[in-house]
């Protein structure tokens, strides 16, 4: 109720939930309508408050539902898509010329388009679905905006693809399917290819469509036993015998293995954070003047009746404070439990005494952050720059001895931790909810950083591979256990990744940033290190693991300890999983019929 009696609705953003403002003892505070503690909810003021639905500066602000869209030619961001359309559509005409001068001249003309065409297509459905899901959570949280994801995307999507994305590549994944065993002639061979290519494309644009983030990986290879075990029931050279069903299993356990490990690991980190680092701040904005922030509690006196006693001033909240909560307030607000307890006490008391409270809090939780968060973030650093040696540059034959390597995460881990230190004191001067919210949108933007250059350099090769087989084909006239992957072909599914990423790639990111559970950044940052610490073990162990479905899990993850995970949209997204392999097999199949009936 508001002071003039009125209900008032307070709602997270991306989780359907309503919550209540709720007083106690003079003191109005949002609590879930369950009970339960929910650190992802946010206070939006009604359409009619002069504030308005803002946010904390630094993030995007975040438009209300009636605002009225701008119209015109292709909407407020029309630079934009005509920058990114153009240099697509440049780099697709140039990377067509060079395809020719690479192959000759003495080729089939509209085979070499059709395959320059599904490759291309390919990569730009990858950045569409597999891309948006790693940066969903730095754009959900508000760490980034789309451009600036794109633009981050463009620098380290693209290097990893052509720094560390490897010179050669398999032609034919061995353990699948045997297609080596076929009979086949290299035509028909690239036909196989061409056709996994186009399937696997259009089940990831349908996925992505509906906001699914989907395995690339699991795609391609339906795509190559659909082609196939076709070609090889047309020609009589095999039929299903030829399938590995064996490690089609393995992608089964996948399914259930990435998002358990992602989760459980994501709950247990961001458990941590939620109560050593982000609980302390939590209690400082509770004793703020204000009932929500302390940001200026030396300067304002009028919140204060004549007896010295604390007011509600939810009508005084500035968009500082209405953003202090959903990124710092990990205490359970529950009738009875302490953080209840505290904001009953803080109610009560005056404004000398609650300064004081205030004082001690505060000082808990600069040292919370002073001396809790180095530490994470030097064995953040460490995780991730293992993930880059094991899983990003193992593709450029870079060798590094075991005591080498060691000595190098140490020396990195001391810097990391030194120059966190640093930056953690240099925040004292801003309040404690802002120092929280820029400390963990830096980390969030390294982890992001990293992954997209980890990205480029793996899973590039799901349209690399096929492509540069299908390549070879057409250059030498034989088949090549395996084929040279030349830059202009990295660089050119390169740029295609980012353009799917801006163009297609909006509704993934809803899924991944606010659709599944809301995402701040101390909750973005620890589903992307749980998901890269995962992703790290499972390369080390070889455990059958997807790390789309890693990172869903460990957003889940997040959720369930904010108590805001989203079971019912994850319902359609693990059933997308268990059809991404047949429904790619099956659009591949008739494409190569399609490619044999035409060539």
């Amino acid at each position: 109720m508001d002071h003039a009696g009125r209900a008032v609705t307070v709602t997270s953003p991306g989780v359907r939930r309503k919550f209540t403002l709720c007083a106690m003892d003079g003191l109005e505070w949002p609590r879930p309508l369950t009970g339960r503690p929910d650190a992802a909810a946010a206070v939006l003021l009604p359409s009619s408050s002069p504030l308005g639905n803002s946010t904390m500066p630094g993030m995007p602000s975040r438009k209300s539902a009636d605002a009225p869209a701008p119209t015109g030619f292709l909407g407020p961001d029309r630079n934009w898509h005509l920058g990114a359309g153009l240099m697509t559509a440049a780099t697709a005409v140039a990377f067509t010329i060079w395809a020719f001068t690479h192959t000759g001249t003495d080729i089939n003309v509209l085979l070499l388009i059709l395959a320059i065409a599904f490759g291309l297509f390919m990569a730009f459905n990858i950045g569409g679905n597999d891309v948006a899901n790693s940066f969903g959570t730095s754009v959900g949280a508000g760490t980034l905006t789309m451009k600036q994801a794109l633009v981050v995307a463009a620098v380290f999507e693209v290097s990893g693809a052509v720094l560390a994305g490897g010179s050669v590549t398999e032609t034919v994944r061995s353990g699948i399917v045997d297609i080596e065993a076929m009979d086949v002639d290299p035509f028909s061979f690239a036909y196989i290819m061409m056709a996994a290519l186009l399937g696997a494309a259009v089940w990831l644009l349908l996925a992505t469509r509906m906001g699914w983030p989907v395995s690339t990986t699991h795609a391609i290879i339906g795509g190559i036993v659909g082609a196939a075990v076709t070609t090889g029931v047309v020609t009589g050279s095999g039929g299903f015998e030829m399938v590995q069903w064996g490690e089609i299993g393995q992608i089964a356990i996948s399914w259930v293995l990435s998002p358990l490990l992602g989760g459980v690991a994501a709950y247990l980190l961001f458990g941590l954070i939620k109560r050593h680092i982000l609980t302390p701040a939590a209690r400082a904005i509770v004793l703020g003047s204000r009932g929500f922030d302390d940001a200026e509690d030396d300067e304002d006196d009028g919140d204060e009746d004549g007896t010295g006693r604390h007011v509600p001033g939810y009508e005084r909240v500035t968009e500082l404070q209405q953003s202090a909560f959903a990124e710092s307030a990990a205490l359970d607000l529950t009738p009875g439990s302490p953080g209840a307890e505290l904001a009953e006490q803080a109610s009560h008391l005056s404004k000398k005494e609650r300064k004081a409270a205030r004082k001690v809090e505060r000082r808990a939780a600069y040292h919370a952050l002073e001396k809790r968060v180095p530490p994470l973030a030097a064995v953040g650093a460490v995780l991730l720059a293992a993930m880059l040696v094991f899983k990003g540059l193992d593709n450029t034959g870079l060798t590094i001895s075991t005591g080498g390597g060691v000595l190098m995460l140490i020396m990195l881990a001391i810097g990391v931790w030194i120059a966190t230190t640093v930056f953690a004191r240099a925040l004292k001067k801003q309040s404690i909810s802002r120092a929280t919210f820029i400390m963990f949108s830096w980390m969030q933007v390294f982890t992001a950083c990293a992954f997209a250059f980890s990205h480029g350099a793996n899973d590039i090769a799901n349209a690399v591979g096929p492509f540069a087989a299908v390549l070879d084909v057409l250059r030498t006239g034989a088949i090549s256990s395996e084929a040279a992957v030349p830059t202009a072909v990295l660089a050119a599914f390169g740029v295609a990744l980012i353009s799917g990423l801006w163009f297609v790639g909006r509704k993934v990111i809803h899924t991944v940033g606010t659709g599944l559970t809301a995402m701040h950044p101390s909750s973005g940052f620890a589903a992307e290190l749980a998901a890269a610490t995962i992703v790290l073990l499972a390369s080390v162990l070889g455990l059958p693991v997807s790390s789309t479905h890693i990172l869903i899990g460990a957003v889940l993850g997040v959720g369930i300890v904010n108590h805001a995970a989203n079971w019912k949209l994850m319902r359609p997204i693990f059933l997308a999983w268990i059809i991404t392999l047949p429904a790619a097999a099956s659009i591949g199949a008739v494409v190569v019929l399609v490619l044999r009936a035409m060539f």
